[in-house]
Protein backbone atom coordinates (compact mmCIF):
# COMPACT_ATOMS: atom_id res chain seq x y z
CA UNK A 1 0.00 0.00 0.00
CA UNK A 2 1.74 3.21 -0.99
CA UNK A 3 1.91 6.17 1.22
CA UNK A 4 0.59 9.55 -0.87
CA UNK A 5 2.13 12.64 0.04
CA UNK A 6 0.42 15.19 2.10
CA UNK A 7 -0.80 17.89 -0.02
CA UNK A 8 1.16 21.35 0.73
CA UNK A 9 -0.56 24.38 1.92
CA UNK A 10 0.65 27.85 0.96
CA UNK A 11 0.96 31.26 2.06
CA UNK A 12 -0.92 33.75 -0.03
CA UNK A 13 0.59 37.15 1.71
CA UNK A 14 -1.13 39.66 -0.49
CA UNK A 15 -4.50 38.32 1.24
CA UNK A 16 -3.38 37.17 4.40
CA UNK A 17 -4.69 33.74 3.71
CA UNK A 18 -3.48 30.32 3.87
CA UNK A 19 -5.05 29.08 0.09
CA UNK A 20 -4.73 25.00 -0.15
CA UNK A 21 -4.53 23.96 -3.88
CA UNK A 22 -6.75 22.37 -6.01
CA UNK A 23 -6.48 18.94 -6.27
CA UNK A 24 -5.68 16.71 -9.29
CA UNK A 25 -7.84 13.68 -8.00
CA UNK A 26 -11.11 13.06 -9.39
CA UNK A 27 -14.08 15.13 -8.87
CA UNK A 28 -14.45 18.64 -8.57
CA UNK A 29 -11.72 21.13 -6.86
CA UNK A 30 -11.68 22.99 -4.11
CA UNK A 31 -10.12 25.67 -2.29
CA UNK A 32 -9.81 26.56 1.29
CA UNK A 33 -8.92 30.09 2.35
CA UNK A 34 -8.38 30.54 6.53
CA UNK A 35 -6.13 33.11 8.28
CA UNK A 36 -2.46 31.83 8.94
CA UNK A 37 -1.88 29.21 11.79
CA UNK A 38 0.63 31.44 13.49
CA UNK A 39 0.76 35.59 12.89
CA UNK A 40 4.09 36.47 13.36
CA UNK A 41 3.35 40.38 13.04
CA UNK A 42 1.65 43.28 11.03
CA UNK A 43 2.65 42.63 7.99
CA UNK A 44 1.75 46.00 5.88
CA UNK A 45 1.63 44.32 2.43
CA UNK A 46 -1.66 42.98 4.05
CA UNK A 47 -3.05 45.86 5.99
CA UNK A 48 -2.15 47.73 2.55
CA UNK A 49 -4.32 44.83 0.52
CA UNK A 50 -7.06 45.45 2.57
CA UNK A 51 -7.05 49.95 2.63
CA UNK A 52 -10.20 50.22 0.47
CA UNK A 53 -11.84 47.87 3.46
CA UNK A 54 -10.53 50.28 6.20
CA UNK A 55 -11.60 53.13 3.92
CA UNK A 56 -14.95 51.88 3.45
CA UNK A 57 -14.95 51.14 7.52
CA UNK A 58 -13.90 55.05 8.35
CA UNK A 59 -16.19 56.73 5.85
CA UNK A 60 -19.37 54.43 7.21
CA UNK A 61 -18.83 55.07 10.94
CA UNK A 62 -18.37 58.89 9.72
CA UNK A 63 -21.50 58.84 7.82
CA UNK A 64 -23.45 56.76 10.93
CA UNK A 65 -22.27 59.26 13.75
CA UNK A 66 -23.92 62.66 12.36
CA UNK A 67 -26.72 60.14 10.86
CA UNK A 68 -30.78 61.58 11.72
CA UNK A 69 -29.02 64.22 13.87
CA UNK A 70 -30.37 67.92 13.76
CA UNK A 71 -26.71 69.76 14.03
CA UNK A 72 -25.08 66.98 12.09
CA UNK A 73 -20.93 67.94 11.67
CA UNK A 74 -21.84 71.02 13.57
CA UNK A 75 -21.56 68.88 16.95
CA UNK A 76 -17.64 69.14 16.10
CA UNK A 77 -17.83 72.98 16.61
CA UNK A 78 -20.31 72.83 19.42
CA UNK A 79 -18.47 70.08 21.95
CA UNK A 80 -15.09 72.08 22.16
CA UNK A 81 -17.01 75.49 22.54
CA UNK A 82 -19.29 74.31 25.35
CA UNK A 83 -16.52 72.45 27.21
CA UNK A 84 -14.28 75.96 26.78
CA UNK A 85 -17.15 77.91 28.04
CA UNK A 86 -17.93 75.85 31.01
CA UNK A 87 -14.43 75.02 31.91
CA UNK A 88 -13.23 79.19 31.22
CA UNK A 89 -16.03 79.93 33.94
CA UNK A 90 -14.78 77.13 36.22
CA UNK A 91 -10.53 76.63 36.45
CA UNK A 92 -10.24 80.51 34.70
CA UNK A 93 -12.75 82.36 36.75
CA UNK A 94 -13.57 80.98 40.18
CA UNK A 95 -9.95 78.35 40.73
CA UNK A 96 -7.79 81.04 38.72
CA UNK A 97 -5.90 78.54 37.04
CA UNK A 98 -2.67 79.77 35.23
CA UNK A 99 -2.54 79.41 31.44
CA UNK A 100 1.32 79.74 30.80
CA UNK A 101 0.63 83.71 29.73
CA UNK A 102 -1.78 82.50 26.71
CA UNK A 103 -5.46 83.87 27.06
CA UNK A 104 -7.43 80.98 29.29
CA UNK A 105 -10.34 80.34 26.50
CA UNK A 106 -7.58 79.68 23.96
CA UNK A 107 -5.51 77.70 26.18
CA UNK A 108 -8.35 75.29 26.95
CA UNK A 109 -9.61 75.43 22.74
CA UNK A 110 -6.21 73.75 21.76
CA UNK A 111 -6.45 70.89 24.71
CA UNK A 112 -10.17 70.54 24.04
CA UNK A 113 -10.09 69.68 20.67
CA UNK A 114 -7.16 67.04 21.28
CA UNK A 115 -8.68 65.76 23.99
CA UNK A 116 -12.01 65.22 21.96
CA UNK A 117 -10.52 63.43 18.62
CA UNK A 118 -8.56 60.95 21.81
CA UNK A 119 -11.83 60.60 23.62
CA UNK A 120 -14.21 59.94 20.31
CA UNK A 121 -11.75 57.86 18.69
CA UNK A 122 -11.02 55.44 22.10
CA UNK A 123 -14.71 54.59 22.46
CA UNK A 124 -15.28 54.34 18.55
CA UNK A 125 -12.09 51.82 18.47
CA UNK A 126 -13.32 50.08 21.59
CA UNK A 127 -16.38 49.09 19.87
CA UNK A 128 -14.97 48.45 16.63
CA UNK A 129 -15.12 44.43 16.86
CA UNK A 130 -18.24 43.95 18.89
CA UNK A 131 -20.46 46.70 16.70
CA UNK A 132 -19.45 44.49 13.65
CA UNK A 133 -19.56 40.87 14.81
CA UNK A 134 -21.57 39.89 11.61
CA UNK A 135 -18.11 41.26 9.70
CA UNK A 136 -15.74 39.14 12.03
CA UNK A 137 -17.60 35.85 11.99
CA UNK A 138 -18.16 35.32 8.31
CA UNK A 139 -15.15 36.83 6.43
CA UNK A 140 -11.25 37.03 6.97
CA UNK A 141 -9.65 40.24 7.40
CA UNK A 142 -6.97 41.81 9.31
CA UNK A 143 -8.94 41.90 12.41
CA UNK A 144 -6.70 45.41 13.24
CA UNK A 145 -8.05 47.00 11.03
CA UNK A 146 -10.98 47.51 12.57
CA UNK A 147 -9.96 49.83 15.38
CA UNK A 148 -7.24 51.61 12.93
CA UNK A 149 -10.17 52.30 10.56
CA UNK A 150 -12.44 53.38 13.77
CA UNK A 151 -9.85 56.36 14.74
CA UNK A 152 -9.84 57.85 11.17
CA UNK A 153 -13.15 59.69 11.37
CA UNK A 154 -12.28 61.65 14.62
CA UNK A 155 -9.53 63.54 12.15
CA UNK A 156 -12.26 65.34 10.07
CA UNK A 157 -13.99 66.50 13.29
CA UNK A 158 -10.21 67.89 14.17
CA UNK A 159 -10.06 69.58 10.73
CA UNK A 160 -13.09 71.61 11.36
CA UNK A 161 -12.16 72.66 15.12
CA UNK A 162 -8.81 73.75 13.30
CA UNK A 163 -10.65 76.16 11.16
CA UNK A 164 -12.85 77.63 14.38
CA UNK A 165 -9.25 77.86 16.27
CA UNK A 166 -7.96 80.08 13.34
CA UNK A 167 -10.83 82.82 14.61
CA UNK A 168 -9.50 82.26 18.31
CA UNK A 169 -6.30 83.19 17.33
CA UNK A 170 -7.40 86.40 15.26
CA UNK A 171 -9.42 87.38 17.51
CA UNK A 172 -5.93 87.48 20.34
CA UNK A 173 -3.70 88.46 17.49
CA UNK A 174 -1.95 85.28 17.79
CA UNK A 175 0.38 84.74 15.05
CA UNK A 176 1.98 81.16 14.51
CA UNK A 177 5.42 81.12 13.91
CA UNK A 178 7.88 78.82 12.31
CA UNK A 179 6.97 75.95 14.76
CA UNK A 180 3.64 75.56 12.95
CA UNK A 181 5.01 73.61 10.60
CA UNK A 182 5.82 70.89 13.49
CA UNK A 183 1.92 70.58 13.97
CA UNK A 184 1.21 68.06 11.69
CA UNK A 185 3.92 65.53 13.94
CA UNK A 186 1.58 65.99 17.07
CA UNK A 187 -1.43 65.33 15.18
CA UNK A 188 0.32 61.96 14.27
CA UNK A 189 1.50 61.09 17.58
CA UNK A 190 -1.91 61.75 18.58
CA UNK A 191 -3.42 60.07 16.24
CA UNK A 192 -1.13 56.70 17.41
CA UNK A 193 -2.23 57.59 20.96
CA UNK A 194 -5.33 57.05 20.37
CA UNK A 195 -4.92 53.76 18.08
CA UNK A 196 -2.78 51.96 20.33
CA UNK A 197 -5.39 53.17 23.18
CA UNK A 198 -7.95 51.80 20.65
CA UNK A 199 -6.32 48.46 19.85
CA UNK A 200 -6.46 47.88 23.22
CA UNK A 201 -9.41 48.11 23.99
CA UNK A 202 -11.20 46.17 21.29
CA UNK A 203 -9.01 43.14 21.99
CA UNK A 204 -10.04 43.44 25.89
CA UNK A 205 -13.73 44.12 24.75
CA UNK A 206 -14.18 41.16 22.67
CA UNK A 207 -13.01 38.88 25.61
CA UNK A 208 -14.75 41.16 29.11
CA UNK A 209 -17.81 43.24 27.96
CA UNK A 210 -16.81 45.08 31.63
CA UNK A 211 -14.84 47.39 29.35
CA UNK A 212 -17.69 49.14 28.04
CA UNK A 213 -19.25 50.11 31.07
CA UNK A 214 -15.18 50.60 32.69
CA UNK A 215 -14.63 53.00 29.69
CA UNK A 216 -16.49 56.24 30.30
CA UNK A 217 -14.56 55.67 34.11
CA UNK A 218 -11.43 55.50 32.38
CA UNK A 219 -11.86 57.95 29.65
CA UNK A 220 -13.15 60.60 32.41
CA UNK A 221 -10.04 60.13 34.64
CA UNK A 222 -7.64 60.01 31.59
CA UNK A 223 -8.91 63.91 31.21
CA UNK A 224 -7.87 64.93 34.31
CA UNK A 225 -4.91 63.71 34.41
CA UNK A 226 -4.04 65.59 31.45
CA UNK A 227 -2.84 69.14 30.69
CA UNK A 228 -6.38 70.36 28.85
CA UNK A 229 -7.42 72.83 31.48
CA UNK A 230 -4.57 73.25 33.34
CA UNK A 231 -0.64 73.68 32.11
CA UNK A 232 2.12 71.30 32.76
CA UNK A 233 4.44 73.96 34.22
CA UNK A 234 1.95 73.41 37.50
CA UNK A 235 3.77 69.97 37.96
CA UNK A 236 7.81 70.23 39.44
CA UNK A 237 10.59 68.61 39.30
CA UNK A 238 10.58 64.90 39.30
CA UNK A 239 7.17 64.84 39.08
CA UNK A 240 6.79 66.45 35.91
CA UNK A 241 8.14 62.84 34.32
CA UNK A 242 5.95 60.96 36.15
CA UNK A 243 2.99 63.17 34.76
CA UNK A 244 4.22 62.46 31.22
CA UNK A 245 3.94 58.96 31.17
CA UNK A 246 0.31 59.97 30.17
CA UNK A 247 1.40 59.84 26.47
CA UNK A 248 -1.29 63.03 25.95
CA UNK A 249 0.90 65.39 27.92
CA UNK A 250 3.25 65.91 25.14
CA UNK A 251 0.71 66.01 22.48
CA UNK A 252 -0.78 68.42 24.13
CA UNK A 253 2.03 70.77 25.07
CA UNK A 254 3.90 69.96 21.81
CA UNK A 255 0.30 71.51 19.89
CA UNK A 256 0.03 74.29 22.47
CA UNK A 257 3.95 74.98 21.41
CA UNK A 258 3.20 74.74 17.35
CA UNK A 259 -0.12 76.52 17.51
CA UNK A 260 0.29 79.26 20.15
CA UNK A 261 3.72 79.93 21.14
CA UNK A 262 3.63 77.96 24.55
CA UNK A 263 6.68 76.72 26.45
CA UNK A 264 8.08 74.46 24.04
CA UNK A 265 8.15 70.58 25.24
CA UNK A 266 10.58 69.33 27.51
CA UNK A 267 12.53 66.37 27.75
CA UNK A 268 9.91 65.05 29.56
CA UNK A 269 7.54 64.74 26.50
CA UNK A 270 10.34 61.94 25.31
CA UNK A 271 9.04 60.44 28.24
CA UNK A 272 5.36 60.32 26.58
CA UNK A 273 6.73 59.48 22.88
CA UNK A 274 8.19 56.87 24.42
CA UNK A 275 4.77 55.81 26.39
CA UNK A 276 2.50 56.49 23.52
CA UNK A 277 4.47 53.98 21.32
CA UNK A 278 4.76 51.57 24.03
CA UNK A 279 1.36 51.42 23.94
CA UNK A 280 0.97 51.41 20.25
CA UNK A 281 3.43 48.40 20.25
CA UNK A 282 2.09 46.19 23.18
CA UNK A 283 -1.55 46.98 21.85
CA UNK A 284 -0.62 45.30 18.83
CA UNK A 285 1.29 42.39 20.55
CA UNK A 286 -1.39 41.46 22.48
CA UNK A 287 -4.81 42.12 19.95
CA UNK A 288 -2.73 39.40 17.32
CA UNK A 289 -2.13 37.09 20.04
CA UNK A 290 -5.76 37.00 21.07
CA UNK A 291 -6.88 37.43 17.31
CA UNK A 292 -7.54 34.23 16.44
CA UNK A 293 -10.18 33.98 19.46
CA UNK A 294 -12.13 36.83 18.13
CA UNK A 295 -14.91 35.00 16.20
CA UNK A 296 -15.71 32.71 18.82
CA UNK A 297 -16.66 34.96 21.44
CA UNK A 298 -17.63 38.54 19.19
Amino acid sequence: MSRTTPERVQPDASRGVLVRPRKKARGVGWIENRPPGRIAGVHPRDLWAYRDLALFLALRDLQVRYKQTIFGVAWAVIQPLAGVAIFTFVFGRLVNVPSDGLPYPLFVYVGMIVWIYLSTAVNEAAQSLTEKSALVTKIYFPRILAPFAAALPGLVDLGISMVILGGFMAFYGIVPGVSALLFPAFVFALALVATGAGVWLAALNVQYRDVRYALPFLVQVWLFLSPVVYPTSLVDGAARYVFALNPLVGVIDGARWALLGAPPPGAAALVSLATGTALLVTGIVYFQRVERRFADVV
